[in-house]
């Protein structure tokens, strides 16, 4: 009796082994690489004129990127199509039925996913950009020369962009435009744009709201898409770099990759 009384309190005094700690989910490592618009869209304020990326000469130098990006081991790779666009498509370019596209989402997106077995997912959103109230602002308010500045160095980048793209090639140009101290040149533009504007009337601050309000959106449809452990490719143009890097290295649970360790030389 007096041994199992012993024995009882014996078991209630010693603590009880903890349960091991589950181990944290790994973070999803997101690279995005900022990218020029290989099919010269002529949707933005300045253009890069880009030649025949389906010459024998660009799709040897997108192959060598498509390979070097594969190091990365993708499980995903998102691009700036929308989500019903892209299952339209990447099925018929999985199946060869998809006819030949300069669009960088095929070239460099679609390419990758289907190299690296990853799935594809678009993650755009639409977006205000009302430049045009800025503009008014500025020109009834003494602040043209604000915006000519601004866009004589919005030339002079794309003028830039021409020469490493004759001179380095793709991938010398596509590291050109993630080198992230140009990326935060780059997004100086539009915290420029706050200057415009007085009193309740505040075009600058609107045009940054509609722009991080987009990015916002394409960052909440990565997070919503992504999965524990995944690493995720995302091709963007590369205005979109320095936010969308930043909603990244914000969120809990992600980790930004540099594409330059990458991106072949």
């Amino acid at each position: 009796m007096v041994r199992r009384l012993l024995a009882a309190l014996l078991l209630f005094a010693t603590p009880a082994l903890a349960a091991p700690a589950a181990a944290p989910p790994k973070p999803v490592q997101v690279m995005i690489v900022g990218v020029f618009h290989m099919s010269n869209p002529g949707h933005d304020m300045h253009n890069l004129q880009v030649d025949d990326v389906l010459a024998p000469k660009r799709q040897a130098e997108i192959e060598a990127i498509s390979k070097a990006l594969g190091r990365f081991h993708p499980t995903a790779v998102a691009a700036e199509w929308d989500a019903p666009l892209v299952a339209e498509r990447y099925p018929k370019y999985l199946a060869g039925t998809l006819g030949p596209s300069h669009n960088e989402v095929v070239q460099l997106g679609f390419r990758l996913a289907k190299a690296s077995g990853a799935r594809m997912i678009g993650v755009d959103a639409d977006g205000d950009f009302p430049y045009p109230a800025v503009e008014a602002y500025a020109k009834a308010h003494g602040q043209a020369g604000l915006l000519a500045a601004a866009d004589s160095d919005a030339v002079q980048s794309v003028q830039a962009e021409g020469r490493l793209l004759a001179n380095s090639g793709i991938s010398g140009l596509l590291r050109y435009l993630n080198d992230p101290q140009r990326l935060k040149g780059d997004n100086a533009f539009y915290r420029t744009m706050l200057k415009v504007g007085g009193g309740a009337d505040q075009p600058g601050a609107d045009l940054l709201t509609g722009w991080y309000r987009r990015n916002f959106l394409i960052c909440a449809h990565l997070v919503q898409l992504a999965k524990p452990g995944d690493r995720v490719v995302v091709f963007f143009g590369s205005g979109h770099a320095f936010l969308l890097r930043q909603c990244v290295q914000e969120t809990p649970g992600f980790a930004l990759v540099e594409p330059n360790d990458y991106l072949p030389r």
